[in-house]
């Protein structure tokens, strides 16, 4: 769909659904078809860069020590666990699913990797939320800005599943080129590209819905 054409559609959407006393996100509705979700090849999971990003922070955890605890204290993550404040999470189950489920990503030294599959895998990865390797040649704080833009899509077994592209409060030329690339990402990854799509809505919060595709 051409950029022009996304974007009058959200801003009708913006106009015709009634503005809430709270920060509402713009999220799409994503229907699949022709798809047996059963199989693992057909299932979406990407890591998608918004390029207008989401219009508010974004919590990141990282798992590290020394140096690189310090560099991503200043690059603004959320959380910094070492050895010690991995052990705590391993400790206290509800702990470790709070910090989960507030951080969109997590950042691992690669040395702690081993430990938090075997003890917080089950915390994690149900959640899409296993961290990625710290590699050599990349900074924490490179790789802590990059993940501040970036969106986790995950459909598991569904054909239908939702993904947010930013905020009600930005510009809507930006929410459109955000919906835009999303749209693409996933096509380019379905079996039958555009094909396997059924529809595409966008929506607030607590508003109206308008069919993208």
């Amino acid at each position: 769909m051409p950029h022009e054409t996304t974007t009058k559609l959200i801003k009708q959407l913006l106009e015709e659904s009634p503005k809430r006393n709270f920060p509402e996100s713009v999220d799409l509705a994503i229907n699949l078809k022709n798809l047996d979700m059963k199989l693992p090849k057909n299932r979406v999971d990407l890591e998608i860069v918004l390029p207008k990003g989401f219009g508010k922070d974004i919590k990141i955890g990282v798992f590290a020590k020394g140096e690189v605890a310090l560099q991503a204290k200043d690059a603004g993550a959320a959380y910094v666990f070492d050895e010690g404040g991995i052990q705590s999470l391993i400790d206290d189950s509800s702990y470790a699913k709070t910090v989960a489920d507030e951080c969109a990503f997590f950042i691992a030294e690669t040395q702690f990797m081993q430990q938090i599959g075997k003890s917080l895998g089950t915390v994690f990865g149900p959640r899409g939320k296993m961290p990625v390797p710290l590699l050599p040649g990349r900074t924490v704080g490179d790789m802590i800005d990059s993940k501040r833009n970036a969106v986790r899509v995950r459909s598991k077994d569904n054909l239908t599943f939702h993904v947010s592209v930013g905020q009600r409060d930005m510009n809507p030329s930006d929410l459109a080129e955000n919906v835009d690339t999303v749209i693409s990402s996933i096509t380019h990854v379905l079996a039958k590209g555009k094909h396997n799509i059924k529809s595409v809505y966008v929506t607030t919060t607590m508003g109206t819905s308008k069919r993208v595709i």
